[in-house]
């Protein structure tokens, strides 16, 4: 079977964005008529052929707009610390966007080890997870936000904090809902504080555990991904 080569163009605008356009031209060395898939991050794909091609431009037209449903119901958001170690965040970001989250933004939590993040660099890894997992919607990336500004904001459905201290907590997958917006809060190597815990709480956010095992960040946010996608995953 032959393979689609995806592309991703926001704006679907006739002409590929220049690394794209690059990859296309020097990498996959396509030509006039040849068919391309594009994809708008925004829940659409589209069959294309390419009508123009050089070293660094490359020109389409469009065939077919082929709309996507969501695989997934309600608003899976994810708020971690980044880990001190930017290939720990970089990897999660790119299994997370295989498996589906709608949305993530980091935290800068009192024992954070990372206080910035290059969130070009951030954004790059999830659209080339978007393309290789073929999904259609791109994850909406927040940049480093502080926890207070963070729980202080209004946010549509259930709220949870995820924490490894000895306070009544449930497990997250037994109290996440179907068709629900979620959003699940993951500290750093070193936990939430009992104060940001407690703060987190008055807010409105629920108490959880992701399971006997101490996991690091970026497994711990994972997980916490994966439970979110079972829950509200459409049936195929």
């Amino acid at each position: 079977m032959k393979e689609e080569r995806f592309f991703y163009d926001p704006d679907v605008s006739g002409e590929l964005p220049q690394e794209e356009a690059h990859h296309a031209a020097k990498v996959l060395r396509l030509g006039i008529g040849d068919e391309i898939r594009l994809m708008d991050g925004k829940g659409n794909f589209y069959r294309a052929v390419i009508t123009a091609v050089t070293n660094h431009r490359c020109t389409y037209r469009i065939e077919e707009t082929e709309p996507q449903e969501p695989a997934w119901t309600g608003h899976l958001h994810l708020a971690m610390a980044p880990t001190k170690l930017m290939d720990r965040v970089e990897w999660f970001a790119e299994k997370a966007t295989e498996i589906g989250f709608d949305e993530l933004t980091f935290l800068d939590t009192q024992f954070s080890e990372r206080k910035v993040v290059k969130e070009e660099r951030i954004d790059k890894i999830l659209v080339s997870a978007m393309k290789q997992s073929h999904k259609a919607f791109l994850p909406k990336l927040n940049g480093m936000t502080r926890f207070k500004d963070f729980i202080n904001q209004d946010r549509e459905g259930d709220k949870f904090i995820c924490h490894c201290y000895d306070l009544p907590k449930d497990y997250l997958f037994d109290v996440l809902k179907p068709k629900t917006p979620s959003t699940v809060l993951i500290g750093p190597e070193g936990d939430f504080s009992m104060e940001e815990v407690k703060l987190a709480m008055e807010h409105g956010y629920k108490s959880v555990s992701l399971g006997r095992s101490r996991l690091r960040t970026e497994t711990a946010a994972l997980v916490a991904v994966h439970m979110m996608q079972l829950k509200n995953m459409n049936q195929i």
